[in-house]
């Protein structure tokens, strides 16, 4: 056999196991890993308020009592809603029902981020990035919850990308999908506008990008002011309690969030320390190699890298900082995870530094330790429920079905949950007076003083239980007696605003 056919017949499997094993493999398994941990555990967890209010409270028969619900009892865009309002036509409002949108959206982020990686720079930083959005727990807590913040993360991707491609091709149809996709940032969110105004600059900066930006610019503004009225009845409608957290608990809780997730507190510390190490080894060991390649004239060979760490840090040092020095000024609705859609650029200035040119295999090494340590975190949460929601299911489930001569006091994070699970509940008004034969009383620790003595007289314990943390005590009186609405507000077992819940009468 001759040297040419021997090299041939030795090439004929590579390119087979070649063609066998396409490019994008790595995308497809990791939308499909992005898949199983949101979409396996959909209806793992109760609803919590935010989640039960929009069923209870904001979503109507009728499209337009939601979007006036939406004016006057919340303080987000319309989109959410209008894609919540249409699902829940279709397919119901359980928690599977009201979640996929989320769920579908935190699938479909994952795509976008590995577009981002590849724009700004190459298919290793594309797999790294695609990695870190699929596992962050963070990024599956939003893509589990009936709420605005996957769908924000979303459109904040895809604005992000068509920027890029904007950035890169000035064309009429890129400018167009990009001002398409950031109206729809700003429609899912108003702190999309934090990630926006860096786009923009960087638009205007570039002399070859400026004009054709323009009309773009423009139409994203009137979307932005055609959102003035909505903002002014929302009024900041239920944002109150942001001044009562204490900034400087918020500033800690920013990091911790992306590092251990939404409820990742009880894991402590060291744990977030063991995450963020590989972070920050892989940070390190990226920017030596960049030092390095600057100081030996490796500029031309690593620009694009350069040039997308600097984008990719301007949109997250003003997704993040933005509303940090606002809230220091006075504006101050920086509630953490408003900044959920900050991590995208995070997440990408990780993947680009950790795969910067001649970092190698440690550097990849360093990125999969990253998501790894993601990734297990995540497991996690599924399985402790001390790391999940309050589990307001099992607590109606504990209190048996019927009962039309009962109160229920509770926390005001727990009437939502509560009218949801329990159907036929309504607030007690107040100054009035109620006839039971039964009050339940359910709370979180810490409880306060005298939690499990009697709310009123005649009444005598009958059960207590712990679920999951939230406790629930039911009292039983041997015949109906009147009791006062202040009576039972102020014998609420948990150091928190208090509300109290009897049964609509049957009409």
């Amino acid at each position: 056999m001759s040297a040419t056919a021997s090299a041939g017949a030795s090439a004929t499997p590579r390119q087979e196991v070649g063609r066998g094993l396409p490019s994008w493999w790595p995308l497809a398994a990791l939308t499909l890993l992005a898949a199983v941990l949101r979409l396996s555990t959909l209806d793992l967890q109760s609803f919590w308020y935010d989640e039960a209010f929009t069923p209870v409270h904001v979503l109507h028969p009728s499209l337009w009592a939601t979007l006036r619900a939406v004016s006057h009892t919340e303080n987000s865009p319309p989109l959410w809603y209008l894609l919540a309002w249409a699902d829940s036509r279709v397919l119901g409002t359980g928690e599977i029902a009201l979640r996929l949108p989320s769920a579908l959206a935190g699938i479909a982020t994952v795509p976008l981020a590995w577009g981002i990686g590849r724009e700004l720079a190459d298919r290793r930083a594309a797999i790294v990035c695609a990695a870190i959005v699929a596992v962050n727990p963070l990024l599956i807590w939003y893509s589990q919850e009936a709420r605005a913040y996957g769908l924000f993360v979303f459109t904040s991707a895809l604005a992000t990308l068509y920027f890029l491609r904007a950035l890169r091709e000035p064309s009429a149809r890129q400018m167009a999908l990009f001002a398409l996709s950031a109206a729809l940032a700003l429609l899912s969110h108003y702190f999309a506008l934090f990630l926006l105004v860096p786009m923009a600059v960087w638009l205007l900066a570039e002399p070859s990008t400026r004009r054709a930006a323009l009309p773009a610019l423009a139409a994203i503004g009137a979307v932005g002011i055609a959102l003035l009225p909505l903002i002014s009845a929302q009024g900041g409608h239920g944002t109150q309690w942001i001044g009562r957290w204490a900034l400087s608990s918020r500033l800690q809780a920013i990091p911790q969030y992306f590092l251990a997730g939404y409820m990742g507190s009880p894991l402590g510390h060291g744990i977030e320390l063991l995450v963020a190490l590989p972070i920050l080894a892989a940070l390190a060991w990226g920017a030596m190699h960049a030092l390095e390649g600057a100081r030996a004239g490796h500029e031309d060979s690593e620009a694009r890298w350069r040039r997308g760490a600097w984008i990719a840090l301007s949109l997250a040092a003003a997704g993040v900082l933005t509303p940090i020095v606002l809230a220091v000024f006075g504006a101050d609705y920086l509630a953490p995870r408003n900044l959920v859609a900050a991590m995208i650029p995070v997440s990408v200035l990780i993947a680009l530094i950790s795969t910067w040119p001649r970092t190698g295999s440690v550097g990849l090494a360093l990125a999969g330790l990253v998501a790894l340590a993601f990734l297990a975190i995540s497991l996690d949460t599924e399985r402790s429920p001390r790391l999940q929601r309050g589990n307001w299911r099992d607590v109606a489930h504990a209190i048996p079905a019927g009962g039309s001569e009962r109160a229920i006091t509770t926390v005001e994070l727990g009437a939502a949950p509560l009218e949801y699970y329990i159907p036929r509940l309504r607030n007690l008004k107040r100054g009035s007076t109620v006839r039971v034969r039964e009050i339940v009383e359910t709370g979180y620790a810490p409880l306060r003083t005298g939690a499990g003595e009697p709310p009123a007289p005649g009444f005598h314990l009958l059960a207590r239980r712990n679920i999951d943390g939230l406790i629930v005590y039911r009292f039983a009186s041997s015949a109906p007696r009147n009791v006062s609405e202040a009576e039972l507000r102020a014998h609420v077992i948990t150091l928190a605003h208090p509300e109290v819940l009897i049964p609509r009468p049957l009409s």
